[in-house]
């Protein structure tokens, strides 16, 4: 059986969780979003459950591969990159950000990792960005060849999403099984995508 695993906050303090296969939404009304895609490929397995789930949002995408993203750095030297302006836009334009990444050893792709590790800029040298990232909306796909995601692998999300005090809509394990999207999956992809745009 395919579940969708939902996470909400209460009193924007504890988190409890629970797993449905009809999950209901979240977020009371429409507000627009975009899938951040972080994988070493642009065309690979994440690309097309993130097309899947695009289908059925209208949600725009932001390829991290197209982008120059350095390594967070203590002493703030890379902040010509691309990551700053790119997180300016984020924060102005959408109110969900969905997160997609392939399983790479047990945990996030680098892209994703480095990103995410990069939103300590806007918590230290840029806070007004950080600032706006409050009361948005989180939600992570995974992507594999297997329906196999290891234990905790979206907690780094989860916790991230608390600290800087955006909603955790929920999160999902999605793969392809020779060369196509299993039914099941889509089903629960279908779910998906009705939570995060409702």
């Amino acid at each position: 059986m395919v579940s969708l695993r939902i996470l909400h906050y209460i009193d924007n303090l504890s988190l409890t969780t629970f797993d449905t296969q009809y999950p209901k939404s979240r977020v009371e009304m429409q507000t627009n979003g975009v899938i951040i895609q972080g994988s070493s490929r642009s065309l690979g397995n994440t690309s097309r459950i993130v097309s899947y789930v695009r289908a059925k949002t209208s949600f725009d995408l932001i390829d991290l591969k197209t982008k120059n993203i350095g390594y967070y750095d203590y002493g703030q030297h890379n902040q010509n990159d691309d990551f700053l302006p790119l997180m300016r836009d984020i924060t102005q334009r959408y109110e969900i950000l969905v997160f997609a990444t392939p399983v790479y050893w047990y945990t996030m792709s680098a892209q994703m990792k480095t990103f995410l590790d990069r939103i300590s800029d806007c918590l230290k040298i840029e806070k007004d960005t950080g600032r706006k990232l409050r009361k948005k909306h989180m939600a992570v796909i995974s992507s594999s060849e297997y329906d196999d995601v290891p234990p905790h692998f979206f907690e780094p999300f989860r916790l991230s999403a608390a600290y800087l005090g955006m909603n955790y809509l929920g999160d999902i394990h999605a793969w392809i099984s020779d060369d196509e999207i299993p039914d099941a999956v889509q089903s629960t992809l279908n779910d998906f995508s009705q939570l995060i745009v409702q």
